[in-house]
This record gives structure tokens, sequence and C-alpha cells, in this order.
């Protein structure tokens, strides 16, 4: 049997994403965005209200980078969801991060965030929250590569968000292969 939940966006894993832009004046700000993935190969999708610091910022400077949350840091990616910038204004400083500037768009990287994307704004409704990023680089912090170079889940420790709980939980070990294992049915 089962329960019925109603419309809701329930689905697992859902990535806890870190958004990152400069402000007027160059100060780097960041929010926790909930609701985000994969739009295309090279396009990300985000949904997020205009009323944002975050939002506005990039918005005016067509560009911001998306870095992973981790378990790492999991306190400050919460603290950065649940107080606004608009209200706070040294939040970005509370967090203890650091950053450096993107070399590919005009937004910063945080270095406590090993994977990041980089990316120009490339449509926003400002009535739907739906925004979709052109991604210019993906970035990895060399610390997450495996000793073959590519990304390393475990090292890299990404946190998901249980919107049915409002827990963020971590990903666990490998299940399978991708592309191979479903091949067995196939004959």
């Amino acid at each position: 049997m089962r329960k019925n939940f109603g419309a809701k966006p329930i689905l697992y894993p859902q990535p806890v994403l870190i958004i990152a832009t400069y402000d007027e004046n160059g100060k780097p700000d960041a929010m926790n965005a909930a609701w985000g993935g994969t739009a295309d190969e090279d396009k990300l999708f985000l949904c997020l209200s205009a009323g944002h610091k975050t939002t506005k910022n990039l918005l005016a400077r067509k560009a911001f980078t998306v870095s992973v949350g981790t378990e790492q840091e999991l306190v400050p990616c919460d603290y950065v969801g649940v107080v606004s910038a608009n209200d706070v204004k040294d939040k970005f400083q509370k967090t203890g991060w650091h950053t450096e500037k993107s070399a590919f768009v005009d937004a910063p990287l945080i270095e406590e965030l090993p994977l990041a994307f980089e990316c120009e704004l490339e449509s926003y409704d400002e009535e739907t929250g739906m925004l979709i990023g052109k991604v210019k680089n993906v970035c990895a912090d060399e610390r997450i590569l495996s000793d073959k170079g590519k990304i390393d889940p475990e090292k890299l420790s990404p946190i998901t968000f249980d919107p049915v709980n409002n827990a963020y939980l971590r990903l666990g070990g490998k299940a399978g292969n991708a592309f191979r294992d479903g091949l067995q049915l196939k004959q």
C-alpha cells in the first residue's frame, strides 16, 4: 500500500547548492538553494525568488558560482540558507569562508567548498523564480580527486537535503556500475 503526499517537490537526493555572487561593492555573498540541478549538458537550473540579495546580485552581474555543500561545511552551508543578506550585512564573513575570484565569470569561488560550477546567467523568470545558468567551467580542488584525477565523491562528501524531515543526509558508498549493470537484462 502507498501513502499519498500530494503535489510536493519531494525528490531524493536533493543537492545542497551554495550560490555565490559579488554585490554592487564587490563583496562576496552566498545563499543555500535547495531546488536546483542540471538542465542540459552545459546548463544548471535553480529556483530563486527575486527578493534574495544573491538573486539581485547575479541579475546585476550576470554571473554566479554554484558550489556543492559538504558534510565538513554543513554549519556554514545551513547558515547561508537561514539568514538573509538583506538583513545581516556581514552574513558571508560569519561563515568563516574565504574566496578567490573565478577566472571564468565575475563571481567568487568559496575555497572551503571544493567543487564548483562557474556560471553566466542565461535566463531568469522573476514570476516563477526559474533561473538557467550556462556553465563556463567546473573546478575541483585537488584534495577531492582520485589517484586517476577524477572527482571522488567520498572525498567530496556532499550532503543532500531531505525536504520531508528537514535534515541533511550524507551520501553512501557505491551501489553499482552505471551503463553496465543493466546490460545483464539485455539478452
